[in-house]
């Protein structure tokens, strides 16, 4: 699998892209998935960040625009559909593969900040998945919190479905 012919990246980001695919063939293997939902994981991996680049695109609006462009293209997958539109903010309603791809985009080993603490964290996990995908949404929830940026509906709706509220 690979970037679609309708990506819109510069170099950096086709190689954040190629890491966040690399981390989640990774732990498809440690976690021995069956081979048609690692093939899933990889497909959101590939598209999340496709059109990052592209002049209309920004933080939150680039993957709804991918997701749209890869259903236009033929992806009926609405796990993956779903993991691609939400990647930057989490949803509630995602399968394993959005969880996937929101772990590896903010684990994945090429981001300069927390280096230590980020890779300590995507070692474990194929051990514990939920535990690290709490601790890293609420990583990313106080980010947004700090920057005193209003929280998308989205992002506080997953929080309260990861902490069963």
């Amino acid at each position: 699998m690979s970037l679609p012919s309708w990506a819109v990246v510069t170099p950096e980001r086709r190689a954040h892209i190629e890491r966040v695919a690399a981390l989640i063939a990774t732990w498809a293997a440690a976690m021995h998935v069956p081979e048609a939902e690692r093939a899933r994981w990889l497909r959101a991996a590939w598209l999340h960040d496709a059109l990052r680049d592209a002049p209309a695109a920004n933080e939150l609006a680039h993957g709804p625009l991918a997701a749209e462009r890869a259903a236009h293209d033929g992806e009926t997958d609405e796990g993956v559909l779903a993991a691609v539109r939400y990647h930057s903010l989490g949803w509630a309603q995602w399968d394993d593969v959005g969880k996937m791809l929101y772990l590896a985009d903010y684990l994945e080993p090429g981001r300069a900040f927390d280096q230590e603490l980020r890779r300590s964290l995507a070692a474990r996990v194929p051990s514990e998945r939920d535990a690290i995908l709490q601790q890293v949404a609420a990583r990313r929830v106080a980010r947004v919190i700090d920057g005193r940026w209003p929280l998308p509906r989205e992002t506080v709706d997953f929080w309260n479905a990861l902490v069963g509220y």
